[in-house]
């Protein structure tokens, strides 16, 4: 034994097997569940403004006289915490049969709510009532500042009790005992920040803001909300407008006598056939055995309703009017028997679609509408399709809610004004108020993933790039944090997708896998094509998958290990649904790359301040902050024009196959070097010659045997001669 080794031995103990790195400090999304989902948990909740890292040590800059309970209120305990209960307070109503419930929950007083939702970082709004939003008029500096001290009047922030555990639904919000089951069986215990704040709202609105009657104007027994929602990517919205809405489907059917019998309540949006089909998923594992049916919306389906057809003419009879009635009504085309539909906007407005245009059937028995990614869902990509819907929806109970992880301003205007003029034109007095709810800072992405802006000049670069980060050894760009499959790779353009699907086909080593490991995704492949690749993705068959942004938005891949935009990301918007596939339900450990070259510098100006906000509200210290303030000032501020422009059609050098806009020459120049290959121009232009001549040859070929065919004497050219003898 040689004493000089021993000596020289760490006291730290190294798996040479992990290449000498301690396999415990390697933390990565698909290890396993979170054990805590929440994104947000600050020490010191009475502390504004200053944020503070997940997980850090509580005993750090505590505060003087606070209660450990207030501070440790969500972590995992065998008891649950003790809140006051004062006998005669005016915060808690008379003991009834009807709210027995909400007497033996207890209240939390005003100042122990508030303590609770800064800590999580919720805020929750009540939006001004009355008429939509007038247009907006150019004012002077005096006439700005009053109006903006009104509008900031009418907003009122307001403290809802929070859902402390999931087991408090059944006893204290009264869902059913089989939906509770449902729940505990799928392993949900502690609530997210978003399902910490909407889900006290949307079950008993009345009980949610018991403990402030003051702020809570309007909230008798039996009132609900329309709720705008803003919250991280991965935090789980839609289990949030899920459950409010299986709840309200089965304390109505309770009061039924058919109890077979299924009437469409609840219409669901979604952007994206793979998003829809995530939520139908959820729903059912959600409402089973509950007896609400949940139905994902496809073409050819037929939704049940009558519509009047409208017989023409007299009748001669008693029995040809009954005829005429009976023959006047017949099945709407459209969805089965089903109490939730989820569906994408196009499916459904063309089902409900009439002879007339710009009319539509109407929904008469539809009571919650629910946006899945609002933001998109109202964008003039699907605008029209989703107001076709929701003006179809002609219940006077008609309750919407808007889920995103980014909403502008225009966006929330565009809802609210469609809200206020629905009930101005269907003369509903509802006096009810909208609820916006924003967890942690607006439009930002998740803070628990790791940045990666990365310079690679050329495409060419970028190729290169990409290829180191499939070695398995790969590391970025701080040798600290490995990128490990499975990830997803985004590009612009379905052809640029396709192109680098073809260029890696053969990276991956046969004893890995091979060409099955990398797979590509978009929406020019057929829906069985997309769910085959997506469940293989699922069951780990496909390490990498390269796809558009058609699974930017919602898809939940909980073992997602990093992301790879391979293209910079349209807007800013696109870019945080873009990082938020990895991370999710509060999993460390992700790592977001973005490639940007010489031609995209114009644009990576917004994605800068996106890493920095988000790395600020990791509680990074500005000297390790991969976004450095140097840089931020030195990157050009893109125009509203640009923005605009590169929303609509992505970067001009890569529009792929759209055609030259006004910078047309220059982007024709820049064709062949925007092309994903590592082959030469001359090597291609060997292949197209190739291929030119062989189509060439098919086409006189083709051309030919149609000569032939037409020199032949018909049956009619030939004289007949009449019988021999």
């Amino acid at each position: 034994m040689d004493i000089l080794k021993i000596l020289s031995r760490s006291t730290k103990h190294v798996n040479k097997s992990a290449g000498g790195k301690d396999v415990s400090s390697v933390k990565l999304p698909s290890a396993g569940t979170s054990s805590n989902p929440q994104l947000y948990h600050d020490a010191i909740p009475g502390l504004r403004g200053k944020k503070r890292k997940r997980g850090a040590e509580q005993n750090e800059e505590s505060a003087p006289g606070q209660e450990e309970e207030a501070i440790d209120f969500f972590a995992a305990k065998a008891q649950a915490p003790k809140l006051k209960k004062v006998p005669g307070s005016a915060d808690q109503k008379p003991q009834t049969s009807e709210n027995v419930s909400l007497t033996t929950a207890k209240l939390l007083d005003e100042e122990e709510c508030r303590q609770i939702l800064r800590s999580h970082r919720l805020k929750v709004t009540l939006l001004p009532a009355g008429n939509a939003p007038a247009k907006k008029v150019k004012k002077s500096k005096k006439s700005k500042a009053a109006t903006k001290s009104k509008t900031k009047d009418e907003y009122t922030q307001v403290y809802p009790q929070p859902l402390t555990a999931f087991e408090d639904l059944k006893h204290t919000y009264g869902i059913s005992g089989r939906m509770a089951t449902n729940l505990a069986e799928q392993g949900y215990k502690i609530p997210t920040e978003v399902q910490m704040g909407s889900l006290p709202l949307l079950l008993k609105p009345e009980f949610a803001l018991g403990a402030s009657p003051t702020e809570a104007e309007g909230a008798e027994d039996g009132t609900a909300f329309d709720l705008l929602a803003v919250a991280p990517t991965g935090s789980g919205k839609t289990l949030a407008f899920l459950i409010p809405v299986v709840n309200q489907i089965m304390q109505q059917r309770r009061t039924e006598k058919d109890k077979e019998e299924h009437s469409l309540q609840a219409v669901v949006i979604a952007p994206t056939k793979e998003l829809a089909s995530q939520i139908v998923n959820e729903a059912k594992k959600l409402s089973l055995g509950t007896g609400v049916k949940v139905v994902g919306m496809r073409k050819g389906l037929k939704i049940l309703g009558t519509q009047d057809v409208g017989a023409g003419g007299e009748s001669s009879s008693e029995d040809e009017d009954d005829e005429a009635k009976e023959l006047s009504k017949k099945p709407i085309q459209g969805v089965a028997k089903a109490d939730i539909l989820v569906t994408a906007p196009g499916l459904l407005l063309s089902a409900l679609s009439t002879n007339v245009p710009e009319e539509h059937n109407p929904l008469p028995t539809v009571r919650a509408l629910i946006l899945d990614e609002a933001d998109v869902l109202l964008d003039p990509l699907f605008r029209d399709q989703t107001l076709g819907i929701w003006n179809a929806c002609a219940n006077p109970q008609l309750r919407v809610t808007l889920w995103s992880a980014t909403m502008g301003s225009n966006i929330e205007a565009l809802a609210l004004s469609t809200i206020y003029s629905r009930r101005t034109k269907l003369e509903i007095d509802d006096d009810s108020r909208i609820v916006r709810l924003v967890v942690g800072l607006k439009d930002s992405a998740i803070p628990n993933i790791t940045h990666r802006l990365t310079y690679a000049a050329t495409e060419p670069g970028k190729l290169i790039a990409l290829r180191q980060l499939l070695h398995p050894t790969a590391k970025s760009t701080d040798a600290t944090q490995s990128l490990r499959p499975p990830f997803l790779v985004f590009t612009q353009t379905i052809p640029r997708a396709v192109a680098l699907h073809a260029e890696l086909l053969y990276d991956i080593p046969a004893e890995a896998g091979g060409s099955s490991r990398i797979a590509v995704l978009h929406s020019d492949l057929s829906d069985s094509a997309r769910s085959h690749v997506m469940t293989r993705f699922r069951n780990g068959e496909i390490w990498v998958l390269i796809t558009t942004d058609i699974l930017s938005r919602g898809v939940d891949f909980r073992g997602i290990n990093g992301v790879v935009n391979y293209d910079v990301p349209n807007s800013g918007a696109a870019y945080i649904h873009r990082v938020g596939r990895t991370g999710r339900a509060g999993r460390d450990g992700g790592v977001a790359v973005t490639f940007y070259t010489k031609e995209d510098i114009p644009y990576v100006k917004n994605i800068a301040n996106i890493i920095a906000a988000s790395e600020k509200q990791a509680g990074k210290p500005a000297s390790e902050a991969s976004m450095q303030k140097w840089l931020l000032d030195a990157l050009p501020k893109p125009t509203k024009d640009e923005k605009k422009r590169l929303k609509m059609y992505g970067v001009e050098a890569r529009r792929g196959g759209l055609g030259p806009g006004k910078e047309g020459k220059e982007a024709k120049g820049k064709k062949g070097r925007m092309q994903i290959s590592t082959k030469s121009g001359y090597e291609r232009k060997l292949e197209n010659n190739r291929k030119g001549a062989i189509l060439g040859s098919r086409r006189r070929a083709r051309e030919t045997q149609k000569e032939e065919t037409d020199d032949r004497p018909t049956a009619e050219d030939i004289e007949w001669g009449g019988i021999d003898e």
